[in-house]
């Protein structure tokens, strides 16, 4: 009796051990991966139904919040300023996913970062729900400028503080809002999505940083950092020849300049009226090769490591360009072979704005938890070393003139020294139109704020557009900034 005894002892005590063994392989070394199933329903409803942080501006007003709804659900978001933040928050849905910060920042948001989790033994025995909030270095002020300036025009403005990294404004144009996305009405929401997919226009496409276009002539500047680099240009030499085409090697195709005109000089010379035969010359002697790894010491060819998702990379190059010629010199004046977002043309003026040194963008400043205790702060760090301080000195001042005595002389702001750089990138269509660019950062002798302004499928293809269309806005949103910007 007694080993019968003994024998089912030991029985229970294996299946004891069995399960306690399964029980901690379920709920601690597979917990994750349980938890993030796309099939587990329950941890779905879990993370929609329990308070969630907010989402603040930079000056605290609230661009996100949890507000409690009846039914399955308990509770849904609110985005109070519509459509202005919603490529930035992003939305954060039942039915749809989530996107923008409520993605990046979801951990925080639900309370999941370890910080957030547990703060002392009674913690353990009460487990409280415990959110976090996320404050962005967006001053509505600023977005609201690049929003107003840009209007109904497709087109995207960045603004970012060249010292930091800090974004300040993120627009474009068409936007979205996300409370319709976000609704507990799970069939309204998909409908709302679907529909906005269905618009040609795209407007949950954040263009300013997931989409690529032709930089133009602001891509010059990047010729002019590559030459400097290499030696092969200088604040005074060479001195290109006046000419109205020049014709690369292995074609008869030429390089003109708009509207047939002359020109040639020095590095100040041609950036002032953007000379096209002068910059095509300048990447012919480059060359292919160099070109690209001029482009990619600005972070070309990489994705910026900004705090959203699905960041675009900004292209240059390709199969055979180091040899094709015709395509590098197109190239360098921003044709062709080369496709960037507005947000990497912004860190190109941010690099020539900060002395060479392009800071990692962001758009969170930190995060507290409920109890409003500061959790994380971000800590400004370098991304790029784009150039050396004194060639990014050299194409301040070449920035400069362009502004004072250039294209870009809408830029100019009263009693503010300005730097810019405008582009116009040919669609090549017909009747003819052009992506109208401008990049420029301010006060050109300590520069708080750089800018990148373009406005799509402009009429006409006149060197013109940039400095007529674009310039007056990233003025507008130059001067908001410096009010904000200390």
């Amino acid at each position: 009796m007694n080993r019968q005894i003994r024998r089912l002892g030991i029985g229970l005590l294996v299946l004891y051990a069995a399960l306690f063994v399964q029980l901690n392989i379920v709920q601690v070394l597979r917990a994750d991966e349980y938890n993030d199933h796309p099939n587990n329903n329950r941890a779905v409803v879990r993370d929609y139904s329990r308070p969630r942080g907010q989402i603040l501006a930079a000056d605290g007003s609230v661009l996100a919040r949890s507000v409690p709804v009846d039914g399955r659900i308990g509770r849904q978001r609110e985005y109070p300023t519509g459509d202005l933040f919603g490529q930035i928050t992003g939305y954060f849905s039942f039915a749809t996913g989530s996107d923008g910060v409520e993605r990046t920042y979801n951990d925080a948001l639900a309370g999941r970062e370890a910080a957030t989790t547990v703060r002392g033994v009674l913690d353990l025995l009460l487990d409280p729900e415990r959110t976090a909030d996320v404050t962005l270095t967006i001053p509505p002020i600023v977005q609201q400028a690049a929003r107003d300036q840009l209007g109904e025009r497709r087109g995207s403005v960045v603004a970012i503080d060249p010292r930091n990294g800090s974004i300040l404004a993120l627009w474009s144009f068409p936007s979205y809002d996300p409370g319709p996305l976000s609704q507990v009405d799970l069939s309204a929401a998909r409908e709302t999505r679907r529909a906005a997919l269905e618009e040609p226009a795209n407007p949950l496409l954040p263009r300013s940083y997931r989409e690529t276009f032709f930089p133009g002539s602001t891509f010059k500047v990047v010729t002019a950092a590559t030459g400097l680099a290499g030696g092969q240009l200088s604040l005074d030499e060479p001195e290109f020849p006046a000419e109205s085409e020049f014709t690369p090697p292995l074609t008869t195709r030429p390089v003109r300049n708009f509207g047939g005109s002359t020109c040639g000089g020095t590095l100040v010379d041609i950036m002032r009226v953007s000379c096209n035969t002068a910059f095509a010359r300048l990447g012919v002697e480059i060359g292919g090769g160099a070109l690209v790894s001029g482009a990619e010491a600005f972070g070309f060819n990489d994705t910026p490591p900004i705090d959203l998702p699905s960041v675009a990379r900004s292209r240059i190059g390709g199969e055979d360009f180091d040899k094709d010629t015709p395509v590098v010199a197109q190239t360098a004046i921003g044709q062709n072979a080369v496709r960037s977002t507005p947000l990497q043309m912004a860190l190109v003026a941010a690099a020539v704005a900060n002395g060479g040194s392009i800071m990692e963008p962001h758009v969170m400043a930190e995060i507290r938890d409920s109890e409003g205790d500061v959790l994380r702060r971000f800590q400004p760090r370098e991304w790029r070393r784009a150039l050396s301080t004194e060639d990014a000195a050299l194409l301040r001042d070449a920035m400069v003139a362009v502004v004072e005595d250039g294209t870009a002389g809408g830029l100019r702001i009263p009693g503010v020294p300005t730097a810019g750089k405008t582009g116009t990138a040919q669609l090549g269509s017909d009747p003819p139109a052009s992506h109208a660019w401008i990049i420029g950062f301010a006060p050109a002798d300590a520069p708080r704020v750089a800018v990148a302004v373009i406005v799509e499928g402009q009429p006409g293809a006149s060197e013109q557009t940039g400095g007529r269309v674009a310039a007056p806005i990233a003025r507008a949103v130059l001067e908001a900034a410096l009010a904000v910007t200390g």
